[in-house]
């Protein structure tokens, strides 16, 4: 109920109990509770009548359930599986100075995060200078252009200006998407290649209909990337979509299976993911993914053959010892 109360002006006592799914009568005890404990909730009755907290009136800022608590913490250490291990320093404040301020009952909540849940970013996720990613979003809110130095996957290094349009992480990287103004056209750019990141006093209008992930679906699977991979499966094309779809790839019908074009700097992973599906596969390109399979299939039999060996080796020795 506070909630509701906090975020509107006013709001009536049908429209709390359907919001609430309580009926009217227990509505007007969580109204007295309420006043019970200080907080100014005022009444105005009749027809069109209301609830409000009294104008000018703010609630403390830590009211948290147990769940929101531990959310709270576990988003906090979870900022280095973003690429953001630029904010530890700051996580780790936040944090303890929720710790500080919770009642006990809360704290621990704080606290069994900080002694039982490790979050380890995965071998993938590309490090993003957290001022980069906080300039980059507070000109997107301002509707400001900007201007950086930006290195692409060549190490080719080219001034840019650009109004931005979003930020968006994917696939363990953060990218961010606006219109460049040398190009005239849109772009995406991977924040970790930018540097120097200025806010521009020029503003422009953000499209009210961009989404960013429809243009990262339509577009993000042939972002410059080391590798262009090109490969046909044994898969029908809408089981095919269901299971890409985290993957940023781009899908289309081929035959009686499925093409998957897309860009990756690193082939380890995706080939591994590509051989977890368990179905054909026909590599088109680029010639290293082939050979990327071939040293996975060397590591999986040496893998499938050592403990026998090691058995073997275990069993000669004790019976030399007899």
């Amino acid at each position: 109920m506070l909630e509701i109360l906090q975020a509107r002006d006013h709001v009536s006592g049908a429209e709390l109990a359907e919001r609430l799914e309580v009926n009217i009568r227990t509505v007007q005890r969580y109204i007295v509770r309420l006043q019970d404990l200080s907080i100014p909730v005022e009444s105005v009755r009749g027809v069109g009548g209301f609830y409000r907290l009294r104008p000018g009136f703010r609630l403390p800022p830590l009211m948290f359930t147990d769940e929101e608590a531990f959310a709270l913490s576990l988003g906090l250490r979870a900022l280095r599986q973003l690429g953001l291990s630029a904010f530890a320093p700051a996580s780790e404040g936040a944090s303890a100075k929720l710790g500080r301020v919770l009642p006990d009952a809360l704290g621990e909540s704080i606290r069994t995060v900080e002694d039982v849940v490790t979050v380890e970013p995965g071998p993938w996720v590309i490090s993003t200078s957290a001022d980069c990613l906080i300039r980059a979003a507070s000109a997107i809110r301002a509707c400001r252009r900007v201007r950086f130095a930006y290195r692409t996957h060549l190490g080719a290094t080219s001034h840019r200006d650009v109004e931005p349009y979003a930020v968006i992480h994917t696939d363990g990287r953060w990218y961010l998407i606006g219109h460049c103004l040398s190009r005239e056209a849109l772009r995406t750019f991977r924040l970790d290649r930018v540097a120097n990141i200025e806010i521009c006093a020029d503003t422009f209008k953000r499209p009210t209909t961009f989404d960013a992930r429809t243009h990262l679906r339509e577009r993000m699977p042939f972002v410059q990337s080391d590798y262009q991979i090109d490969v046909w499966i044994d898969m029908p094309v809408e089981e095919a979509e269901r299971t890409f779809a985290p993957w940023r790839v781009a899908t289309h019908k081929d035959g009686g299976g499925t093409r998957l074009r897309c860009g990756r700097d690193q082939l380890r992973t995706f080939a591994a993911m590509l051989l977890s599906i368990r179905c054909r596969i026909v590599v088109h390109a680029p010639a290293e993914l082939r050979e990327t399979f071939r040293e996975l299939a060397g590591q999986a039999m040496q893998a499938a053959e050592q403990p026998e060996r090691e058995s073997i080796g275990r069993l000669a020795r004790g019976r030399a010892g007899e």
